[in-house]
């Protein structure tokens, strides 16, 4: 409950002391640091009164100034509600999958939250039953995580009627704090990049551009190829006159494949952009260049820089030439962190999303130096069904 609610009913209680009460309990853990902005985000006050009583906790001691703008609680912090939060997730079998799975239940071990995990599989009639099965376990919260736009609102729904909070990943899902991809953004990064590799190597000579969707998944994800032909277009306005493919792969591997392949037998050898919906559909579109001989006569991009794409980027000579990172091992701080907010009554903004950046073949190593410790050699390079997303 915020500090003025509380005065209005309670006459004795002294307003600023309230105040700073709910700053120090926006130090979630010994340690941890916070920007002023961070500490204004999390307890909903206003900048302002956050500022003066962060200068006033510090030279009372409470709180300590650690460089020119982070703040650290000099007190134990106060034991909290342990939460139950019900999570569902995508499915286990698949890499973003499995990474964003991971960073979650990591992130509710760190917090003392008990988390009761399910698995959509990918499914849409899952993903109710899973709903139902949350609902009776009377979860605090709820964290969706599936592709099916179809049946969103139909678990939102539940959630909703059983008065339980929801945050949903990736897919919106009416009513829920949506926490995930900018999707347009993401596909702005991606098209510039295509265009400047098309000016480098190919003299700006685009004859076709493909793009590949995941049509269950919506119109919210198809931003991406939007963002990338718009991007594509920004910087090599000839590519306007390009033809304009759009295909079905299901955001997997194996049917990214197959379309793919059944289109280039049906069309001569040309200079071909690839955007894909996600990297498991961009290294299937790669498999399907080199099956008909047509490797040098494409260029392709992914999304997510997950595992199998990054180590696609690290293969010399290899025609996948970039992604997009959307970091889900560090998914899971922040929607725990979103989700303690909500519990708490803190004010949450309707989407949260994520910093996207440009992953290449000059670049994966600096934002993943540690790939080579954790993925075994070959990663990517086997023809396997992959992340749906």
């Amino acid at each position: 409950m915020e500090a003025d609610d509380l005065q209005s009913r309670d006459r004795y209680l002294i307003k600023s002391l309230l105040h700073a009460s709910q700053l120090l309990s926006t130090f979630h853990s010994t340690g941890e640091a916070l920007s002023l902005r961070e500490v204004t985000v999390r307890s909903g006050l206003p900048k302002t009164m956050v500022f003066r009583l962060l200068y006033t906790l510090e030279r009372c001691g409470m709180v300590e100034k650690i460089g020119e703008n982070l703040y650290r609680s000099c007190l134990r912090p106060l034991k909290r509600t342990k939460y139950r939060l019900g999570y569902a997730s995508q499915g286990t079998d698949y890499e973003f999958s499995k990474e964003v799975s991971a960073s979650i239940t990591e992130a509710a071990a760190s917090e003392g939250i008990e988390l009761i995990s399910v698995d959509n599989h990918y499914s849409a009639k899952t993903a109710l039953r899973n709903a139902d099965l949350l609902v009776r376990e009377k979860v605090d919260l709820a964290i969706e995580f599936q592709t099916d736009e179809q049946v969103a609102a139909i678990v939102a729904s539940k959630f909703r009627n059983a008065h339980i909070p929801l945050v949903a990943i990736d897919i919106p899902h009416p009513g829920a704090t949506f926490y995930g991809a900018n999707n347009y953004e993401a596909g702005l990064l991606a098209g510039r990049y295509m265009g400047r590799w098309a000016k480098e190597h190919w003299g700006g000579e685009v004859e076709e551009i493909v793009l590949l969707e995941l049509i269950r998944a919506g119109s919210l994800p198809r931003m991406r190829l939007t963002g990338m032909l718009v991007g594509l277009n920004l910087v090599l306005p000839k590519a306007k006159s390009s033809r304009v493919t759009y295909l079905d792969g299901d955001g997997t591997l194996g049917p990214s494949f197959e379309v793919v392949r059944r289109h280039l037998r049906s069309c001569p050898a040309r200079r071909t952009l690839v955007g894909a919906i996600n990297d498991p559909s961009a290294l299937g579109a790669l498999r399907a260049f080199d099956e008909a001989g047509r490797k040098e006569y494409c260029a392709v991009m992914g999304q997510n820089a997950s595992p199998e794409g990054r180590s696609e980027l690290r293969n010399v000579g290899s025609r996948f030439i970039g992604s997009v990172a959307y970091f889900p091992e560090r998914y899971g701080h922040d929607v725990v962190r979103i989700s303690l907010d909500l519990l708490n009554q803190r004010q949450v903004p309707p989407a949260v999303f994520v910093e996207h950046k440009l992953v290449t073949r000059e670049t994966v190593d600096h934002y993943y130096p540690n790939d080579g410790l954790t993925m075994p050699a070959g990663a990517g390079a086997s023809f396997r069904p992959s992340s749906r997303r």
